[in-house]
């Protein structure tokens, strides 16, 4: 990640533990989601993110989030350095091998090398 991408996945990691401390699940949720984007070729980032998503599904009783989580968990561990669907939000509603296009407010961030 670049030195921008980190701080940016940092900021998105620390508002999403804010609001989950708080129980805040599912607005803790799209943080989560952008922390997802920002991180996902960073193997420790990616997996925490995912970590983190299975702890909200847990929580807010989503079984489907809680399995999508546990199938992405070691896809993670495994996959971050080789290939990684740009833009995916890492959610389990969403399919872990598409890409998705990177938001707007995300676009500069992710481009800069």
């Amino acid at each position: 990640m670049n030195e921008q991408q980190q701080q940016a996945f940092e900021q998105a990691m620390s508002r999403a533990r804010q609001l989950c401390q708080q129980g805040r699940w599912g607005e803790a949720f799209p943080w989560l989601e952008r922390a997802h984007i920002l991180g996902q070729r960073s193997t420790m980032a990616h997996v925490t993110t995912h970590c983190w998503m299975f702890r909200v599904g847990w929580h807010r009783r989503d079984w489907s989030e809680v399995r999508g989580q546990l199938l992405r968990i070691p896809a993670a561990l495994l996959m971050s350095r080789l290939w990684v669907p740009v833009g995916n939000t890492g959610g389990a509603n969403v399919n872990p091998l598409k890409p998705l296009p990177l938001p707007e407010n995300l676009k500069m961030i992710m481009e800069k090398r």
